[in-house]
């Protein structure tokens, strides 16, 4: 019936579950940190302009290593360039702690096979989860091996990237990989702002679309409807 239909529709809303505040989840633990004690960082970064801001903030707190995994881009030159322009910031900016860099394979194939079937979705859907989880999946393995205490990723800053989706995989690698993952919604707190500003103080490339061949072809095709 209508009404039960309405209801059904009512009961789905209310659980739904709320929204985590992963900033103030981050302010918490930084806080908690020892005196004197410097956690460890893997930090998968998808680009210099985004991992501007984070490097400057995160640390402060934490001894990070700038982990360049992107399968996704495309093409070669473009993922060429994002690294080289990753490892020119990393030698600029001035950061309380020094900053490591391990810079990932170049494997497109990898990409592909994770999204395979949803190459039509549109940017923000079923397919950027999935290369979320690709991405955060690599770093969280690689922090495991390693002995980092956390892990992380630079994606949270960008407003077209979903924080809490993001947040949610990585917990979930967490506890399969036994590595704490770090909270994050890196665009509070001015975060974006910041970094568009650090882009242009150091003259950073922002290329204008995420980076995978499907995320082009939909900015060619919004550039052409304008």
């Amino acid at each position: 019936s209508l009404v039960g239909s309405e209801m059904c529709i009512r009961d789905r809303v209310i659980a739904m579950p709320p929204k985590v505040n992963y900033q103030l989840e981050l302010d918490k633990l930084i806080k908690a940190i020892p005196t004197g004690e410097t956690p460890t960082l893997l930090l998968h970064s998808c680009c210099a302009p985004c991992s501007s801001y984070t490097l400057e903030y995160l640390t402060q707190f934490f001894s990070v290593t700038v982990f360049y995994y992107n399968p996704n881009i495309s093409p070669a030159e473009e993922f060429s360039k994002r690294v080289s322009e990753q490892k020119r910031l990393i030698s600029e900016l001035p950061m309380k702690n020094s900053v490591s860099f391990i810079e990932g394979d170049y494997d497109p194939q990898a990409f592909y096979s994770a999204v395979k079937g949803l190459e039509h979705i549109r940017e923000g859907g079923e397919r950027c989860f999935a290369c979320y989880r690709l991405r955060l999946e690599k770093t969280a393995q690689l922090a495991a091996e390693r002995g980092f205490d956390y892990f992380t990723t630079t994606l949270s800053i960008s407003p077209y990237k979903n924080a809490q989706k993001l947040n949610e995989i990585a917990k979930e690698l967490s506890e399969i990989y036994s590595v704490k993952a770090l909270p994050c919604d890196l665009k509070k707190k001015g975060g974006y702002k910041r970094s568009i500003e650090l882009s242009a103080e150091y003259s950073l490339y922002r290329q204008d679309y995420c980076g995978c061949v499907f995320s082009k072809r939909e900015r060619e095709e919004q550039k052409m409807n304008k």
